[in-house]
């Protein structure tokens, strides 16, 4: 013999009416507050210009970009020369020949910070960027990203990992490049067309 179990009674109609309402504002909100800045560059509430999300709406921008737009506090262009940052210092020079590049990295532990200042003396194409030890390259965050001859501030690692610069010369003169640092920075390592290589500070 089998026993028939009353079945459980639906649930009030005022209360599905009442999810489904929360439901919509729900959803209504997530697209209003995250997805139309993030993704349009439209925000009509100023959520978005606040958390940054407005930065990564630009389809010209790479991955990188993107995940470094997110970060606040990281970057900090002065415009004269920095005031030096307690810990280690470091000066480096370097010929770039013409439409070749160079890679440079500090090892910086997240929360440390470093002051820096490098010119050149022709313009070139950069990109000031990271990625942590942990992660690796699928992770980097680039900050800044242009042409110039010249560039200074105060950064402060997000993470712990290697954060630096990349230049390229695209004229047909060489030009020479000099970078002074000053921090928490623990080491230093060049990237050329031969790998990694690791530098003793200062040198």
């Amino acid at each position: 013999m089998t026993d028939n179990l009353p079945s459980a009674p639906p649930p009030p109609r005022p209360k599905l009416l009442l999810g489904s309402a929360i439901a919509l504002v729900v959803a209504g909100a997530t697209v209003l507050l995250f997805v139309l800045p993030a993704e349009f560059d439209i925000d009509p509430t100023g959520f978005g210009k606040l958390t940054g999300l407005t930065k990564i709406a630009d389809p010209g921008m790479s991955p990188e970009q993107k995940r470094g737009a997110l970060r606040s506090g990281v970057l900090t262009p002065v415009t004269g020369p920095p005031t030096p940052e307690r810990g280690k210092t470091d000066h480096w020079e370097f010929e770039i020949a013409p439409y070749a590049g160079i890679e440079l990295k500090y090892d910086l532990a997240e929360g440390k910070a470093m002051t820096f200042r490098w010119q050149a003396t022709g313009p070139l194409h950069y990109d000031m960027h990271a990625h942590p030890f942990v992660g690796g390259t699928a992770l980097t965050e680039s900050y800044s990203v242009s042409d110039a001859k010249s560039m200074q501030g105060r950064y402060v690692a997000a993470f712990t990992g290697i954060h630096g610069w990349y230049w390229q010369n695209r004229s047909m003169e060489p030009v020479k490049l000099t970078l002074d640092a000053s921090g928490g920075i623990t080491g230093s390592r060049i990237f050329d067309t031969g790998g990694e290589h690791k530098r003793p500070l200062g040198e």
